[in-house]
């Protein structure tokens, strides 16, 4: 194995010796498509884009933005060696087409399945055809259920007065620092987990701080798997799988002990003879399919995925960019206190459903941070046949079409000259928020794939930020510092987000400071 091994590593370095020759002897060199309308990614002979995708693969993101930005129609072509070959787009038009114009010809595909195979299995975000349509189906008629939605507020009010809010005033009394994405992480997790499951996971535990196995287990895969994409060779991660080696080795004993806990879940709702079980998601689906264990697995894997890591990350990108935006924190104290007024409520009442809904400013200020830091950050197809996107770029059958939502909410041609400043006014029509195109603003994916959460996604985070902006202010300790980001299957702040909580001052004063 240590042979195999060693013959390995020196194909890549003499593969990584000549795409480094060819980047010096040729700097200028690009294949141009034959329709000749779109710029980009420098592509060399033989190696394609890999000597630029090997410099900038720690910092993707950022590249895919420079690229496109500076790309007729904000769209590009892409290569590397392997038969890897499509493109990436940041333009909404083409996103509108493969979302939803010509969606059956645009699928999750062989390619991506097969890398989070591992991992989500075949539930919901892994799926195509019918399997995906039967998953859909049940999901979307119990989303829209009223008594679903009075489970998830119920819930979530009953974390946010026993565990988020006592555990931030203690903090705050003792002036401790706390990685305030940690404490957004396990908040999602316990909640996602009541209301999917009906299982308490109590990860929030009296001083935020309790372990659980199963939650870094869930970040390492998530992370391990989203890195097969990012392989400067997609053959590196499969010789790692078949001989058990390093990161495949670590993503298959966090995978297990993912799967371990998800079938304890399982269990427990198989088992339970009361008829609360009937208020979870998984019971439901539970009732409604005749289908292994194995199946249910991949559900609940799904469920986490989508309550757990998709709220967190943009609750945290809400709350940095309001710590440097103290105007935006004004306005929105400002509702609140509005709210309070008309309602005859105090600080620390929680508020309804209706009263949520009906804060604007709060909705644009969550939408704003969305568009600039997209918890879902970039999205693959794969085409299926032939095709000619609305701009006229060529794509041929096998290849992968990538929108990158992270690009299109830093794209000047669609937010203006200052689509990178946090401003929530964008958002607003007479003190009204007002919907963008899902093809503009595709935090919440488009079509007939569209997130079913979206707004008990809102609901969820306005409830929180509302309940913590009006008791707390929030201390960045490196306020000069931007948290680095790491490309996951959902965007994260690499080593969290230390803070220093204090209580706020209460009164007109403090709104008018």
């Amino acid at each position: 194995m240590e042979f195999s091994l060693f013959l390995h590593y020196i194909l890549l370095l003499i593969v990584f010796a000549l795409s480094f020759y060819l980047y010096l002897v040729f700097p200028q060199q690009q294949k141009k498509p034959s329709n000749n309308n779109v710029d980009g990614f420098r592509i060399y002979p033989i190696v394609g884009a890999l000597p630029d995708f090997w410099r900038n693969r720690r910092r993707f993101l950022d590249w895919t933005v420079e690229v496109l930005s500076n790309s007729l129609n904000n769209t590009a072509y892409f290569v590397r060696p392997i038969k890897l070959q499509g493109l990436l787009t940041a333009s909404p038009s083409n996103v509108e087409y493969i979302l939803k114009t010509n969606f059956e010809n645009y699928t999750k595909g062989k390619r991506f399945t097969s890398i989070l195979e591992d991992f989500l299995g075949q539930g919901i975000f892994n799926s195509d055809g019918d399997l995906w349509k039967v998953q859909r189906k049940t999901a979307s008629y119990e989303f829209n259920t009223r008594s679903l939605r009075n489970f998830v507020m119920d819930n979530v009010k009953a974390e946010l007065s026993t565990r988020l809010i006592p555990i931030l005033s203690r903090a705050a009394e003792m002036k401790k620092v706390v990685d305030f994405q940690d404490l957004l992480e396990r908040f999602a997790f316990d909640n996602i987990c009541k209301v999917a499951f009906n299982v308490d996971p109590a990860c929030l535990g009296r001083d935020g701080t309790a372990g659980s196995e199963f939650m870094q287990a869930f970040e390492e895969a998530a992370l391990l798997s989203s890195n097969r994409f990012l392989s400067v060779f997609q053959l590196t991660w499969k010789f790692k799988k078949f001989f058990n080696l390093g990161t495949e080795r670590k993503l298959k004993r966090s995978i297990s002990a993912v799967h371990k806990f998800a079938d304890q879940i399982i269990r427990s709702r198989m088992e339970e003879k009361t008829d609360k079980k009937d208020e979870d998601l998984l019971s439901r689906f539970i009732g409604n399919f005749d289908r292994s264990p194995e199946f249910l697995r991949d559900i609940v894997i799904s469920f986490i995925l989508a309550g757990r890591d998709t709220t967190s990350s943009a609750l945290s990108s809400f709350f940095l960019l309001l710590s440097s935006n103290p105007n935006v924190q004004r306005n929105i104290l400002k509702e609140l206190e509005a709210t309070r007024a008309l309602s005859g409520k105090k600080i620390g009442d929680t508020y309804s459903f209706d009263e949520l809904r009906d804060m604007q400013y709060l909705h644009a200020a969550i939408s704003e941070a969305l568009r600039l830091y997209p918890p879902v950050a970039i999205n693959t197809k794969a085409c299926n046949v032939d095709d000619t996107l609305p701009d006229g770029t060529v794509v041929r059958k096998g290849w992968f079409v990538t929108y990158v939502a992270y690009a299109m909410g830093r794209m000047e041609n669609l937010w203006g000259e200052d689509c990178r400043e946090f401003k929530p006014e964008r958002w607003l029509e007479n003190g009204i928020c007002r919907h963008k195109s899902s093809y503009k603003f595709s935090a919440f994916h488009a079509g007939p794939r569209v997130c079913l959460g979206k707004d008990m996604a809102y609901i969820q985070m306005k409830s929180i930020a509302a309940s913590v902006i009006e008791r707390f202010e929030i201390d960045v300790l490196d306020k000069d510092k931007n948290p680095e980001r790491v490309l996951s299957l959902t965007l994260r702040m690499k080593d969290g987000w230390r803070v220093r909580v204090k209580e706020r001052i209460t009164g007109a004063s403090a709104v008018e400071s």
